[in-house]
Order: C-alpha cells, then structure tokens, then sequence
C-alpha cells in the first residue's frame, strides 16, 4: 500500500472519529437535557398533588375554626403562588410562603383537640408528609442533573459542541435562602 493510501486511510479513521465524538457528546447533552426536564415535571407533579390536598386541609380545619379567615386566604394565596410559579427560582420563593401557610394551619390544629383527633384530618396530614418527602427527592433528583447538565455543558469537548449548536442551556439549581433551607429541607412538624 502506498504512502498516499495509508494517509487517506488514517484521515478518513480520523474524520470518523471526529464525528463519533461529536455525535456522542451532542447525544449525551440531550439525555442530560431531558433527565432534567423530567426532573423538573417530577417536582411540578408533586407540587400539583399537593396543591390539590391543600383545599382538602384548609376545608377540615375550616369546620373547627372559622375565624382564621385570614390563615385561610394566606394558604390559598400560597397555593396559588406555587401553582402559578413557573422558573426555579419562582418556585423556590412560592415554597417559602407556602411552608409558612402550613405551618400556620397546623398551628391551628393544636388549638382543635377535636381537630387532632379528627381521622379525614390525620389522614391529611400523613399524606402531606409523604408528598413533601417526595417534593424533597424531585429536588435532588432535579438539582443532580442540573449539575450534571451544566458541568457538561462547560467541560471539553461538549462545551465546543454546546458553543457550534447553542441549543444547551445552563440550569439554575433549586435552592433557597440560607436561612430557610433549614425550614424547607424538612416537612412541616406536627405535633399532637
């Protein structure tokens, strides 16, 4: 084989090679777009069930106290500021107000002994527990991949790809405020 054939040899395996990695570093920034995206409709899904809980709580406590109309106008204020969020940060800040409007309407529980003891309440409460673990691992689940996704699309080679494409957007994580990350980071407690 000629000189001149080993070389159009090799820059063809070369030019392939090229290609593959291309193609293999774009692939990947879409799997990792899409996990996050997924991610993220994990945390609306959660957020959404407990959304529709939300007017079942405030309806049972509603028959105990009815002169805690402004806690109930708070809780559906909340509600809806979560329901209407719509980046991360709207999210987070939605979380905020509604982690405090909970905790008011379980504040008013213990004023109820009646309330505690009602079974449709308890039962509202075991499942707006379960729902806010499962809000606190879409959010991990959601913040893994964003960091996955944005390291990717910085490190090389996928940060020329991202650059050639520009289809690829960094994420923002789901964080909040120092000083509210420890409220958010567990349930609201309830006492009896």
């Amino acid at each position: 084989m000629s000189t001149g054939g080993i070389i159009a040899i090799v820059v063809v395996v070369v030019i392939i090679l090229i290609i593959a990695v291309i193609a293999g570093s774009y692939n990947g920034l879409v799997k990792l777009n899409e996990r996050v995206n997924e991610a993220w409709s994990d945390i609306t899904v959660q957020l959404k069930y407990r959304a529709d809980l939300i007017p079942n709580v405030v309806e049972t406590v509603k028959g105990y106290a009815k002169h805690e109309k402004e806690t109930f106008q708070m809780v559906t204020e909340a509600r809806s500021a979560v329901m209407g969020a719509k980046t991360v940060k709207q999210v987070a800040e939605a979380e905020k107000e509604m982690q405090g409007a909970l905790g008011r309407i379980f504040a008013i529980a213990e004023a109820y002994p009646e309330l505690k003891a009602n079974e449709n309440f308890k039962t509202l409460q075991t499942q707006l527990q379960d729902v806010e673990d499962k809000i606190q691992a879409a959010r991990r689940f959601y913040n893994a991949g964003a960091k996955e996704l944005n390291t990717k699309i910085m490190t090389f080679p996928t940060n020329l790809i991202n650059n050639m494409v520009g289809h690829f957007k960094k994420r923002d994580y789901f964080e909040v405020e120092e000083s509210e990350k420890a409220k958010i980071e567990k349930a609201p407690e309830v006492k009896f």
